[in-house]
């Protein structure tokens, strides 16, 4: 992609191995981060993967909506779960995630709401970037 197509760019820079911080260059984000099941008090890599799907996903719901004149509720809420799994616990095979995506869109009937959900998945850089890797299912509430 060349640079004329380039919108943003997130910068982010991890300090430690299993127990760390992690700061955005902007310093909007600064938190800890502990390996995931661990007894540390940061947050863990699918902790962040599910916050930053679920603002991906809400925002690429508001372009489909927007692009079809269709107001999304401000009660509107999406839920995201990402697992860590492993092909042969404990840990000696290949690491992988898995994602439910439950969005609840109050007053919009459950057709038009299944179409946006369609629509902003086909278009959401998440859902992109993980597309044929992650097994994702994504509900009304």
């Amino acid at each position: 992609m060349t640079a004329a197509g380039l919108l943003y760019t997130g910068r982010a820079h991890m300090t430690g191995v299993t127990e760390g911080h992690v700061e955005t260059d902007d310093g909007r984000l600064v938190v800890d981060v502990s390996a995931p099941g661990s007894p540390g008090t940061g947050t863990n890599p699918e902790q962040l993967l599910a916050a930053g799907w679920s603002a991906c996903f809400a925002l690429s719901l508001n372009v489909v909506a927007q692009g079809r004149r269709i107001a999304l509720p401000a009660e509107m809420s999406v839920d995201t779960e990402v697992d860590l799994l492993n092909t042969d616990p404990p840990y000696k095979g290949k690491f992988f995630v898995r994602a439910r995506i439950v969005v609840n869109l109050p007053g919009i009937d459950d057709a038009t709401a299944r179409e946006l959900l369609d629509a902003a998945h086909a278009t959401c850089p998440y859902a992109e970037a993980t597309r044929g890797n992650v097994d994702v299912e994504i509900s009304l509430r």
